[in-house]
């Protein structure tokens, strides 16, 4: 094929060609007068499977052929041909024995790195690892740098690193797989040395960023028949430019750099690399402006003196469209209309970006039209459903299973998969009201006992308490063991109760692909040590995440694609759109590197952490020079304006500074056509105008108005009718949280609890009247009731402080009278009305003289004198029923006072104005209000007198407050 074609021979393809076909029409004619044999030697060399199936496919349409042999980089060095090569260890196994190595270092040096970093500290070290093998430096060329500015800092890195320095000795340890790769692409170039190959081998489509990568391309192209195909190489950039990129720390980041540096190395020169095929690129000089754009920095003066010689830039950029979108959501919408126009056009269309985010918020938008588009990053194992149980199932050994992790595992589509689900699925229901309705935060097989009872529901309990409520793991145990109980309960819990094997919890490919990874870490574990539960946790969420993602080839859309940058090489579509071009999405800022500076990496021939803005560069040449390109970016993120990327920014400032040639004009026309589909956008989530909801006060029927109130909701009916409306009208109750919180209720009802036990025990023997014995039961009480131990010392510390106080009051209270009641609940009628009022009395009092005195306990700030003559009047309320008689086994007497009594320090006590209003009169005017809301035009309010307006009620969504404000008139509504 290359008869007469000196060695080196590199070839290239302009950006924006479709290089598979392009790869295949320039082989095609080089083959011209091949025998049917001579295809099939053909060997062609690809870096991406994506590259190695549009080959393929396109082999396929014809005409009928023998086909070449297609191959991967990664696979190009067999290990079946090289027998004597030890087999190289799996990437996890080389994890856990770093992790091994870093424990004893940190045993031996603890204030080298915090223990909490131990597998993040391995996966970093194992990676610097792989780079150091895979670019061919020894451990020596890092101890070897000069790094007396940085004493401090290196002499901790030289620590970590030395710990693996044997792993660099071939004859000590099996290779890692880049070690393995290097060795074996080694061996092969020394075999194709000895006995160069007659066949033809061709490499295409690398750029060669990687060490052994670029080995194997300056190999390939000295063969006989050998020769290398770059992608994207500019041939509008002139030779003085080229010759400027031979330095790795001015010139990484720019598209080209790798080419210039193979061309060094290899002793050509631009003019040497001759295209590999007359395929045109789809438009030149949109080719000649981004060459022009993308020129080094120091270099960028010469857009004054080359870019008059630009073609016009109108017809340049005639199929280019830039898309500014003023949120993150306008830009994904107006990607996603794009993409359903192509799919209604029949077109092939590919979003590339780096930027997940705004691929599933693309996704999201093409939901609404039934389009799933083949995403080739696929969806990472810890996203799916067997990935989330196993990590629910994790979560387990840590920590004590909360409600909300129970019913979070009990809802998950693999749980109780094996067998009667539907069952499962009920009881899951009415478990879930029951902890609600009780406040369970921490459910135990003796706190559901009775809702067992009552559902019938016991074999499925135990099976609760065995699984999914056992104690915590405490300690270090074998790795080994966590992985095999993990297994062992994720599969228990898969199949329910009774169940055998794992329900569907290892089927499909998500299930595949999780059972794969658990079995990997069951296979590796010996070299893991001994770990606790956190450790384990961490573990296996890395090993999720580093799993191969999961792709259905099936469900996608066939011409709806979604890309990463690297797969911009595989061309094939009739629209490119590059999207969520800014800074810190496209190029990715660089991560942080905890062991070699910038500098050091130069030194010592490790990458740039430039390097892969780069590769990102030479991807976004390849992608803008495509037939049709969309350029899009937001102005803003979710919290900040937005930079746009640097290339962007480039060719955007050269276009409108080149009036000449018309840029300014070119680049408002890409605007105009990104503004049109903004526009789309716009109306596409455009709502009709509703007019705001009027502030409601509805006029039920006079039948279905509340006919039974206790005394505590009098309070509501003044200041927010709206929600006695809602709750005994519509009979709407707020859910109860699930995951009940230590909040002011649940403490007033504790604190309740053991003042009236205290009052009790202090009634019955004056001795225990001391503070020392009210702490004593408030621990008591707190030990049992309150499962959270920061909030247990707090609310024990508060009431320690008020008890000196509340105790020194209570003797005085004592004095004058004696407790008769507490927790005495009354209840007094309306005969006229047919109205009913109840009560529960915190505790009732009496004196010498017969007279009542009544108390109430307040955890807040009790209510002053003035309201409760206007709207807080429990107190009042209570006093008018006690001297009716209305409290049990009470006979009527006159009330001397009610008081609040704050379980405050200091104690804060509030008497009802009972000169002012007195029993008597509190009725009257609570039968005036009652017979007021009994009749048919009288209407509940919403929000009638909050206060404070920015207080919620639990029915301001129903009301719609907020469409509405509390100046707004209500607006009475008769209801029937």
């Amino acid at each position: 094929m290359f008869d007469g074609s000196p060695a080196p021979r590199l070839f290239g393809l302009a950006p924006g060609v479709d290089f598979p076909a392009a790869l295949i029409d320039g082989l095609t004619k080089r083959m011209a007068d091949a025998t049917p044999e001579d295809w099939a030697q053909v060997e062609l060399i690809v870096n991406t499977r994506r590259m190695s199936r549009r080959i393929r496919t396109l082999f396929d349409e014809g005409p009928p052929r023998l086909l070449p042999r297609v191959r991967l980089l990664t696979s190009l060095a067999d290990g079946s041909q090289m027998p004597d090569l030890p087999q190289p260890v799996p990437s996890l196994r080389r994890r856990l024995e770093l992790s091994q190595l870093i424990t004893r270092l940190l045993d031996q040096q603890p204030d080298l790195a915090p223990r909490s970093s131990l597998f993040d500290l391995a996966d970093s070290l194992a990676t610097l690892m792989d780079e150091m093998q895979g670019e061919g430096v020894p451990p020596e060329a890092i101890a070897g740098l000069d790094v007396s500015d940085l004493s401090g800092h290196w002499e901790r890195t030289q620590r970590f690193i030395s710990i693996v320095q044997t792993y660099f000795d071939a004859e000590a340890e099996p290779p890692d797989m880049a070690a393995w790769q290097r060795r074996a692409t080694l061996r092969l170039i020394r075999e194709w040395e000895l006995s160069p190959p007659s066949h033809p081998i061709i490499l295409a489509g690398s750029t060669g960023s990687r060490g052994t990568t670029a080995l194997l391309m300056r190999a390939v192209s000295q063969l006989p028949q050998g020769a290398v195909v770059l992608p994207g190489f500019d041939y509008d950039m002139p030779d003085h430019v080229w010759g400027a990129l031979t330095d790795g720390l001015t010139s990484e980041d720019h598209p080209q750099y790798r080419f210039a540096r193979l061309m060094q190395q290899l002793e050509l020169g631009p003019s040497q690399v001759p295209p590999w095929s007359e395929t045109p690129a789809p438009s030149p000089d949109r080719n000649r402006l981004l060459s022009l754009a993308l020129r080094p920095a120091p270099v960028t003066d010469q857009w004054l003196t080359d870019g008059p010689t630009l073609p016009d830039l109108v017809g340049a950029t005639g199929d280019v469209t830039l898309v500014e979108a003023p949120t993150r959501r306008d830009e994904a919408l107006a990607i996603a209309m794009r993409l359903r126009q192509a799919a209604e056009d029949g077109q092939t269309a590919a979003l590339i970006t780096p930027d997940r985010m705004l691929t599933r918020q693309v996704t999201s938008a093409l939901d609404r039209w039934d389009i799933v588009p083949d995403d080739s990053a696929g969806t990472p194992l810890q996203l799916t459903p067997p990935g989330r149980f196993l990590r629910h199932v994790v979560d387990l050994f840590q920590r004590t299973c909360t409600a909300e992790m129970l019913l979070t595992l009990l809802k998950h589509p693999l749980t109780h998969s094996g067998q009667d689900r539907n069952r499962h699925l009920i009881l899951t229901r009415e478990l879930e009201l029951y902890i609600r309705r009780h406040g369970i935060p921490f459910p135990t097989v003796a706190a559901l006992q009775e809702w067992a009872e009552k559902f019938e529901a016991q074999e499925w309990l135990d099976w609760l308490g065995a699984c999914l409520m056992a104690d915590p793991v405490p300690g270090k145990r074998p790795l080994a063991d966590w992985a095999s109980d993990h297994m062992a309960r994720a599969e228990a819990i898969a199949a329910g109760p009774g169940g055998l094997g794992s329900g569907i919890l290892w089927e499909q490919a998500a299930g595949r692909g999780a059972l794969k990874a658990m079995q990997e870490l069951a296979d590796e574990a010996a070299h893991g040590g001994e770990v606790d539960a956190a450790d384990y946790d961490a573990l296996v969420s890395g090993i999720l995440v580093s799993a191969e993602p999961l792709r259905d080839r099936d469900a996608p859309h066939p011409h709806i694609l979604i890309w990463g940058t690297l797969e911009a090489r595989v061309q094939g579509a009739d629209l490119l759109i590059l999207g969520g071009l800014n800074e810190g999405s496209w190029p990715e800022l660089p991560g942080a590197d905890p062991w070699l500076n910038r500098k050091m990496r130069h030194d010592a021939g490790l990458l740039l952490p430039e390097r892969r803005i780069g590769l990102a560069a030479h991807d976004f040449q390849q992608a803008a020079a495509a037939p049709k390109v969309w350029l899009t970016r937001s102005l803003r993120s979710d919290d900040a304006e937005t930079v746009a990327a640097r290339w962007l920014n480039r060719l955007t400032n050269l276009m409108n500074g080149l009036h000449g040639r018309n840029g300014d004009e070119a680049l408002r026309q890409m605007k105009a056509r990104g503004a049109t589909w903004l526009a789309h956008a716009r109306a596409l989530e455009a709502t009709e105008t509703v007019a705001p909801a009027p502030r409601p006060s509805p006029c039920p029927p006079v039948n279905s108005r509340p006919r039974k109130l206790s005394v505590t909701e009098i309070k509501r009916l003044i200041r927010d009718p709206y929600a006695i409306y809602a709750r005994h009208v519509l009979r709407l109750r707020p859910l109860d949280p699930l995951q009940r919180a230590p909040d002011a209720l649940l403490r007033g009802i504790l604190l309740h609890s053991v003042v009236e036990r205290f009052v009790r025990d202090a009634t019955e023997d004056n001795a225990l009247l001391s503070p020392r014995h009210l702490s004593t039961i408030a621990k008591e009480t707190l030990e049992q009731d309150v499962p959270w131990p920061s909030t247990r010392r707090i609310w024990q510390a508060r009431l320690d402080r008020a008890a000196h106080g509340f105790v020194a009051n209570e003797a005085q209270r004592q004095q004058v009278a004696k407790p008769v009641a507490q927790e005495r609940r009354g209840v007094a009628e309306i005969p006229a009305l047919g109205f009913t009022l109840t009560a529960k009395a915190d505790r009732i009092d009496r004196d010498g003289e017969g007279r009542l005195h009544i108390f109430d306990y307040k955890t807040g700030t009790p209510p002053s004198p003035s309201e409760q003559a206007k709207f807080d009047k429990q107190l009042l309320l209570e006093a008018a029923m006690a001297e009716q008689g209305a409290f049990a086994d009470l006979a009527p007497a006159e009330v001397a006072q009610a008081l609040f009594i704050g379980l405050t320090a200091p104690p804060r006590e509030v008497a009802a104005p009972l000169d002012k209003e007195p029993p008597a009169k509190v009725w009257e005017d609570f039968t005036a209000l009652i017979a007021a809301y009994l009749t048919e035009d009288q209407g509940f309010t919403a929000r009638r007198a909050m206060r404070e307006d920015r207080l919620g009620s639990d029915y301001d969504q129903l009301s719609r407050f907020g469409e509405w404000d509390v100046a707004d008139e209500a607006v009475r509504e008769m209801l029937e």
